[in-house]
């Protein structure tokens, strides 16, 4: 799997980004290429910002238990796949100011290095490793980028 804290792949990331436009339609989903770009945003938005409700002691045991290893392992996500709520985009958002998020935090994400993120705390998971961070940071974006074909 590619590294998002290598400098190469975080430009790799960047430019398949760049290939994006408002008009890009996805392969599967519902979601347009701006919910798209936002819903990728969540990700660092939770590992960023206090922003998300953080899950209960008891939901939290419940997501490490059953989702953690889907989201952190090395096994592609399939098409379609079922995702938390704080994900869903319903609204339309702006194409260039999602992008630009998103690549602000690809950067900000390979600039802090995977010291910053080893046995940091998730959202949702508890302490992961920086292996298990740069598992879901890549592996969510890849995926979504893949389903609009960039």
């Amino acid at each position: 799997m590619k590294s998002v804290f290598s400098q190469s792949d975080t430009l790799e990331t960047i430019n398949r980004i760049n290939k994006l436009n408002p008009n890009s339609q996805g392969l599967w989903g519902k979601m347009g290429v701006a919910q798209m770009l936002a819903h990728c945003n969540v990700s660092y938005e939770m590992a960023y910002e206090d922003k998300h409700t953080k899950p209960n002691p008891f939901m939290k045991f419940i997501l490490k238990m059953l989702v953690k290893k889907k989201v952190v392992g090395e096994e592609p996500y399939k098409h379609n796949s079922p995702t938390a709520p704080a994900f869903i985009m319903k609204e339309d958002k702006d194409f260039e100011t999602e992008k630009n998020r998103l690549i602000n935090y690809i950067n900000k994400t390979q600039q802090l290095g995977e010291t910053y993120f080893d046995n940091k705390e998730s959202h949702s998971f508890g302490a992961l490793t920086k292996t298990e961070w740069n598992n879901m940071f890549y592996k969510h974006l890849d995926h979504h980028l893949q389903q609009f074909g960039v």
